[in-house]
């Protein structure tokens, strides 16, 4: 059975946001396109707040982080941070189009 976004999120985020800004200090000298994603996240995190309860629209977010992450790939040179921050940010994708 598929999860729905909101329990997702539930499940998730507190530790995304945890994560996110991490990543981003450790990685975004060798990895600039993570300060995209850091971007993408921060506003995805706002419209959660916003609308809470509710489902925010986050198809742009979503398309535009997997063409940032080809389509949420983990390079060869990072720590498991990173590379569960994107396993993360892939099962939230998936969620919000179920």
């Amino acid at each position: 059975m598929t999860q729905t976004f909101n329990d997702t999120k539930k499940k998730l985020f507190p530790t995304l946001e945890q994560y996110v800004p991490i990543v981003t200090r450790v990685h975004g000298g060798s990895h600039p396109e993570f300060h995209e994603v850091r971007k993408i996240f921060d506003m995805i995190a706002e419209k959660i707040k916003e609308t809470a309860p509710e489902k925010p629209e986050l198809n742009e977010e979503f398309a535009r982080l997997r063409e940032i992450t080809n389509n949420y790939t983990v390079p060869g040179d990072v720590c498991e941070s990173y590379e569960a921050v994107y396993n993360m940010l892939a099962e939230m994708d998936e969620a919000y189009k179920a």
